[in-house]
């Protein structure tokens, strides 16, 4: 159903310049997307040997060759949270219309704390200067927003992580919707949206790429975690629909995965066996706009945790595979 790209991986930690003074870095993965001004943009994370994070912008007018930028994405006010901040990771693009009628793009991203995983936000109109506007209070990650408000507020898709027993930060068998006035302070669904599905591909799940808004419904991509095979998880993806007037309702999702690690690239890396898609762009669309079924979409995802991946499908087939009896 996603059609890998000839050319991948389409970035790889050699593609990283010196210049951004990440010298030799380990991996380049999990990147957000989004176009804007005629071009594919992506947020990536790039690792250090010391495993330290960062992020950086590439951009492509293709969409499959990538020029690297040749610094470090800074996010201006990230400075004065006073907790400890050991790594910013996973950044989720999202184009939406500003409330003076231009335009922005929403960055979701994940940062490890001492205590807990959360998910912070800012906000650029240029991607070159980003402007850092908060974070939840909610343990949390794989974060992505909607394209636009839904019934005067904006949404967003997240995995909670909780703290079991004090045994350290688990991870999520459920998605759950979140809602916003201001971008800041979001209030969390307390019933999930949809979980994870135990014997299955699925069984561990989050969201991937921001919704897409089509004829029939808000298209999610997400990754899902087979956990019981004995020698190591596997991550998948898949794709669920929900309705295009009330995102709390699931009307379909794909039964089989979409895409699963089967090149060598996807299966040998620093984690074994990955496809993780974070990212993903319809040529063209605008914000608020709605995607037909003939439009394809290019999804962006990391495999292995060391390489970005690019694999495409038409809107029409993803939506259809949703839909799809079992």
């Amino acid at each position: 159903m996603l059609r890998r790209s000839h050319e991948n991986p389409v970035l790889t930690r050699a593609d990283v310049p010196a210049s951004t003074g990440l010298v030799d870095p380990s991996s380049v993965f999990n990147p957000g997307a989004v176009e804007l001004g005629g071009r594919v943009h992506l947020m990536l994370r790039v690792q250090a040997r010391s495993r330290a994070t960062s992020l950086v912008m590439a951009s492509s007018l293709d969409g499959r060759r990538f020029e690297v930028a040749p610094k470090v994405v800074e996010l201006e006010g990230l400075e004065r949270e006073a907790r400890s901040l050991h790594h910013v990771y996973d950044a989720r693009l999202t184009r939406v219309r500003a409330d003076d009628g231009g335009e922005a793009v929403v960055v979701i991203f994940a940062a490890d704390m001492d205590d807990a995983c959360r998910l912070g936000v800012a906000r650029s109109r240029d991607l070159e200067r980003f402007e850092f506007l908060g974070f939840s209070e909610t343990p949390s990650r794989n974060g992505v927003l909607f394209p636009e408000k839904v019934g005067g507020r904006w949404l967003r898709l997240e995995r909670p992580n909780l703290v079991v027993d004090g045994a350290g930060v688990a991870t999520g068998d459920a998605v759950r919707l979140a809602w916003s006035d201001d971008l800041v302070t979001w209030e969390l669904d307390d019933t999930p949206l949809f979980e994870g599905r135990w014997r299955y591909w699925d069984e561990l799940i989050g969201p991937g790429p921001p919704p897409i808004r089509t004829t029939r419904g808000w298209l999610c991509l997400y990754h899902g975690v087979a956990t019981h095979f004995a020698s190591a998880n596997i991550y998948q993806a898949g794709a669920v629909l929900l309705d295009g007037a009330d995102p709390s309702r699931v009307i379909g999702r794909t039964w089989d995965n979409l895409l699963e690690p089967r090149e060598l690239y996807e299966q040998v890396g620093q984690v074994p066996n990955v496809v993780f898609p974070s990212g993903a762009v319809v040529r063209g669309l605008e914000p608020g706009a709605t995607a037909c079924d003939d439009d394809e979409l290019l999804v962006y995802y990391g495999a292995a945790d060391t390489c970005v991946g690019l694999a495409m499908a038409k809107v029409g087939q993803l939506v259809e595979a949703c839909l799809a009896d079992r």
